[in-house]
């Protein structure tokens, strides 16, 4: 078991080193000179050449990979008089004379549209990511289950029909569109009848208790429209797995014995069946959270999508790099916990 658990680790770290290595050569060859993005296009050569300093933009390209490389990591062993340094948010772990270890933030950079430090942008805007998709997941699996047992149950009837056309047309609904329609038919035409606002994110201030809250109103819609998609999918997956179990030998040991349909489908069946959905959950989750941009921008929500589409129309790179490497990070993490969540659902995958 240990041994599977440090293959599985030492893979996930190969998977986000080559993350890293993309994410920071991409970047560097396709991207415009930073120093003329920050400063403009009349700034003379001495300012230029400050900023390019500053950035490190003057030393080779495999120097600057290993100060990447340090600023993303959260361990650092670096001398403490060095300049370069005091910009990390650390705990200092020991140190010996003027060597420190430390663990810290990773360092991202600053923006450089408002100059403020990328990390810190990045993890304001995940929490509206994950808001958002943490609902439009729970939304999805709890009608995915459900519409895939009723299709089971009712196999071949009209309700199965109704249920698998709805299914092929959520599959076949495009995120950007179903955005638009939703939006302005709940949002604006049925505005009266739902109470439901079109657009936006509101984040209110309690004096009393001196807390952030949000107006749960803004979360409805596209929460709804983002969990369309793998609502349809897992319904889809739902159906054809359990129509699978219930042909089994023991669900017929259990129809022999008496036991009624509900502690057929819910005691014995449910479980076995629920493998594809469960796979189909945590890739979902990886891809709602890499996939709510256009959703974010229609909705104006003020997640990572909608911060990704400003730095694309403002050429932020540091802001993009940082979107780009959390989500391959992220991606990575759902992946391992997704394996781990298999051995716990069926023991058989353990072997």
């Amino acid at each position: 078991m240990l041994k599977k658990l440090f293959k599985k680790l030492l893979y996930m770290s190969t998977v986000i080193m080559g993350i890293v290595i993309f994410v920071f050569f991409l970047f560097h060859i396709f991207a415009k000179d930073p120093a003329q993005l920050l400063a403009g296009q009349r700034a003379d050569v001495q300012t230029l050449e400050s900023i390019r300093k500053q950035l490190n933009l003057d030393e080779p390209v495999w120097k600057r990979f290993l100060l990447y490389l340090t600023d993303i990591s959260p361990v650092s062993v670096h001398n403490v008089q060095n300049e370069r340094y005091q910009k990390y948010d650390y705990v200092k772990v020991f140190q010996i004379t003027n060597t420190i270890c430390v663990f810290k933030k990773p360092y991202l950079g600053r923006s450089y549209q408002t100059n403020e430090k990328v990390w810190e942008l990045v993890i304001s805007h995940l929490y509206g990511t994950l808001l958002l998709s943490v609902f439009a997941l729970f939304f999805a699996t709890a009608v995915g289950i459900f519409a895939g047992i009723t299709a089971t149950l009712y196999k071949k009837t009209a309700l199965d029909y109704a249920i698998q056309l709805c299914t092929t047309m959520g599959i076949s609904l495009p995120s950007f569109f179903a955005a638009l329609l939703i939006s302005w038919f709940f949002g604006y035409y049925l505005q009266s009848y739902t109470g439901l606002p079109p657009a936006g994110y509101v984040e209110q201030f309690n004096p009393l208790t001196l807390h952030f809250y949000y107006d749960w109103r803004y979360l409805v819609l596209p929460a709804f429209t983002l969990g369309i998609r793998p609502a349809a999918i897992i319904t889809a997956l739902m159906r054809s797995s359990m129509t699978e179990v219930l042909q089994e030998d023991y669900i017929r040991t259990a129809k022999a014995k008496g036991l009624n349909t509900v502690q057929i489908v819910f005691k014995h069946a449910l479980r076995n069946a629920l493998n594809p959905v469960i796979s189909a959950v945590s890739n979902w989750l990886a891809s709602l959270i890499a996939g709510a941009f256009f959703v974010e921008y229609i909705f104006s929500w003020k997640g990572l999508g909608y911060l990704t589409v400003q730095a694309l129309e403002q050429q932020d790179f540091p802001v993009l790099m940082g979107v780009v490497l959390l989500l391959g990070v992220f991606f990575v993490l759902i992946n391992f916990l997704t394996d781990l969540l298999y051995q716990k659902a069926d023991p058989r995958v353990r072997t």
